[in-house]
Parts: structure tokens; sequence; C-alpha cells
């Protein structure tokens, strides 16, 4: 089945982004969104969670902190979702370690440069330290998939005109499916705000001619429904 797509429009001035996919088999068709979950249920089966920070105590989620963004794809919005301590940790982290991304070769399923994807990144280990458990568990809650079944969290550095073209968040190749199954969800974490620019943009989501734009969203944004980065709290 074909899953949703998204581009990510060129930032303005510079934005780090953490993305997290969870992988299980192929026994759904593959949803993008930002951050998934059935709110009311979340409430009822988890109110609280270990906040990621060392030494925090519990996290809550709020319900007036969601929006969805689109049905069809599951996009929804959760602003706040890390603070800005937990979002300081991961560029940290990452400094230092960036690479050329890269994306996958559909028929060997090899990682290999292209023009469609401009931006730098690097993996983080699963539980590299104490913040990492606890952002990764605390997206497991969030989206109701086994923390296990998750990769490594990525993260992406965006420069003034960097994109990623759209593109379908899945594996069309053997080698990737074989290894860890279908991507179903993914997560995003914004880790900076910036004042145009840094969407996600979903280019054939329901609804995307009725979504209202002003100056303020980039050029990419007009072509699809768009979420722009929150500011964390």
């Amino acid at each position: 089945m074909a899953g949703a797509a998204a581009r990510a429009s060129p930032p303005t001035p510079r934005q780090w982004r953490s993305h997290d996919p969870t992988t299980v088999a192929p026994v759904m068709p593959p949803l993008l969104l930002l951050l998934l979950a059935a709110l009311a249920l979340a409430l009822a089966l988890a109110p609280a969670l270990p906040h990621a920070a060392a030494g925090g105590g519990a996290r809550f989620y709020d319900p007036a902190r969601v929006t969805q963004i689109s049905w069809r794809p599951r996009a929804f919005l959760y602003s706040g979702f890390l603070s800005h301590a937990e979002c300081d940790h991961l560029i940290k982290l990452a400094k230092g370690r960036l690479e050329k991304s890269m994306v996958a070769d559909n028929e060997s399923g090899k990682s290999v440069m292209s023009q469609v994807r401009t931006s730098s990144g690097t993996f983080l280990s699963k539980r590299e330290d104490e913040i990492i458990s606890g952002i990764e568990k605390c997206v497991a809650a969030w989206t109701f998939l086994p923390e296990e079944n998750a990769e490594s969290m990525q993260v992406l550095h965006y420069e003034v005109g960097q994109k990623y073209d759209a593109h379908f968040n899945y594996f069309s190749d053997k080698k990737n499916v074989k290894r860890g199954g279908h991507r179903v969800a993914t997560v995003l974490m914004y880790l900076t705000d910036v004042k145009k620019g840094g969407e996600t943009v979903f280019p054939v989501a329901e609804g995307r001619d009725l979504q209202h734009k002003d100056e303020t969203w980039s050029e990419c944004a007009r072509h699809g429904l768009a979420a722009a980065s929150p500011t964390p709290s």
C-alpha cells in the first residue's frame, strides 16, 4: 500500500530535528505522522511518564498541546513534547558527529548520496544515556509501539536552503524490510524553532488545499499540508 509522502522545506536560518522511526513487521500500511496517539486512550493508560531528563519528575500529557494536522495520513503535532534541556542535550550529542545525509537505494538497500536530501545528520545509539533512554520510553508510550521495535534516533541538521524532497518514509528494497520490517510510524521532534521555513509538508494529504497560510510559511509549505515547528517548552 502507498504510504503518505512528506517533504522537508528549507529552514531559515538553521534547524535541528530528531527523527525516530519505529518499525514493526509489515502487517499494516505505513503511516507517516508527527507524534501519533489516540490521546484519550493515552491519558487513560499512561497519564504520567518518567521525565527524560535526569532527576526529573513525572511527565504528563496535556491534550491542549495536541493539534490534529491530518487524518489521511494520520498526523498529529504535540507542542512541547521535549523540554528545552532535552533539545539542547540532543544537539550537543550530535555536534561533531554529523555526516552528509544518505538515502536507501530502492534496489540494493545500501545508503547512497542523493540530491533529493541535502541535510546532515547522525544516529544516536539506543539508550546512549539516561536522557536518551527516557525520550525513547516517552516515544514508545506516546505511539503505543514497543520500544524494542524502534530504530535508533537520528538527529538531522538543516542549513539555509537545505531540504529533503517528497518521499515515502518506508523501504522499497528487500534488504531493509527483512532487517526490520516496514516503518509504520515516524516521530519527528523539532529541536529548534525558526522564523520561517523548516516545515514538514504532506503534498498529497486530504485537506491540503484548505489550510490557511500567511507570509510566515515557506514556498515549499504552500504545496501541501504543512506542519510548522513548535517552540519547545
